[in-house]
């Protein structure tokens, strides 16, 4: 096994990352392939397939502000980073490098580029990502997971393949679990998540939405929600004032058992939430994450809102009326429900880990 290739994944520190990285990584060992991570600090928080032995950190900076100063800091960094990438890259002489989006993933890409050694991107949204943007042109192979995604650029889209979004063992199991509809008197479980990093709009305007519902769906209510530390007492103070069976945390471990195991999702609309939900096939009311500059999530979630299997609203007009007349229309109807979740799973793709993995030896040479 020492002697096998070696393939270096490079993502940024957050799950929609981080899980595709892993998603291949598994796959890749499974063929009898070593794996390394070149990250940022946070994904050591972070359990997995990747070990803190297998981590690499490379220093990164994210473009946050375009004022010469926070420029400049930014390509500092960047520029430090790529000298420790170069230094790495040496080291471990891996047969390719395979970047999953985010700045961390710049400067071991760049040290590939140098060195000549074959560098890939895959992007899970439905618009390319900064970093990717950046980094597109210096590769030889770009993955999407929608199809379409470069389209009016020939020169990139000619080296572009359309793979899906790599997806955790954890993924593909809760894919086994069939949508059951909820009966109509019975319980209605809706789980609210905010993405890796949480989201303070969903404490904000779900519990007001919340006591908007009629109190008949009160006692039906199962609720799972993602609440960051800051917001825990006010939220459980709402939810406990209706006796609304509630269970709330700053961040789920079995989270794709949770996707599974529930009748509606309501949650941003980040790439990995959304390829998860299509794999696994759950109706969803998505508010994708306002004032992006190239509007990722506002695109992610017209994939599965197109597709019918997704609601897609706005942040101006998550109102908690809004979302409780949205709720109430859903829990009247179980067959809308159940029709949502078939077609959110045609947007799915199961086998995306494998073609990624059959693109990368096919680039690597392996």
């Amino acid at each position: 096994m020492d002697n096998a290739p070696l393939i270096l994944l490079a993502a940024g520190g957050t799950g929609g990352h981080l899980f595709p990285a892993e998603a291949l990584g598994v796959e890749l060992i499974r063929r009898g392939y070593r794996v390394r991570l070149a990250t940022d600090a946070r994904a050591l928080r972070y359990s997995g397939l990747f070990s803190k032995d297998t981590i690499d950190v490379v220093p990164s900076a994210t473009v946050r502000s375009r004022t010469p100063w926070s420029l400049a800091a930014t390509g500092l960094m960047l520029g430090y980073g790529t000298a420790v990438a170069l230094n790495l890259v040496r080291r471990l002489k891996p047969v390719a490098v395979v970047g999953f989006g985010g700045y961390p993933t710049v400067p071991p890409l760049i040290a590939a580029r140098l060195l000549s050694v074959p560098g890939i991107v895959h992007d899970a949204n439905a618009v390319l990502g900064r970093a990717n943007r950046f980094l597109s042109s210096r590769v030889s192979a770009i993955a999407t997971s929608l199809p379409g995604v470069l389209d009016r650029d020939p020169a990139l889209a000619s080296k572009t393949t359309t793979v899906g979004t790599p997806m955790r063992p954890a993924i593909l199991a809760a894919a086994a679990v069939k949508y059951v509809s909820p009966e109509p008197d019975g319980p209605l479980r809706v789980l609210v998540v905010g993405g890796s990093q949480g989201a303070r709009v969903m404490s904000d305007i779900v519990p007001g939405a919340i006591e908007h519902l009629e109190p008949v769906l009160w006692s039906r209510l199962v609720l799972t929600q993602q609440v960051r530390e800051e917001d825990m007492a006010r939220v459980r103070a709402v939810y406990d004032r209706l006796k609304i069976n509630a269970e709330l945390a700053p961040f789920f471990n079995d989270l794709p058992a949770r996707l599974a195991s529930n009748h509606l999702v309501i949650s941003r609309s980040g790439a990995g939430t959304v390829a998860e939900l299509g794999a696994i096939g759950r109706p969803s009311i998505l508010v994708p994450l306002p004032g992006a500059i190239d509007q990722d999530q506002f695109a992610n979630a017209g994939v599965l809102a197109e597709a019918g299997g997704a609601i897609r609203i706005v942040q101006a007009e998550f109102k908690p009326d809004r979302l409780a007349a949205e709720i109430s229309a859903l829990a009247a109807e179980p067959a809308r429900l159940t029709a949502m979740a078939t077609k959110a799973r045609t947007v799915g793709r199961l086998d995306a880990a494998e073609r990624l993995a059959d693109l990368v030896a096919k680039v690597a040479g392996i």
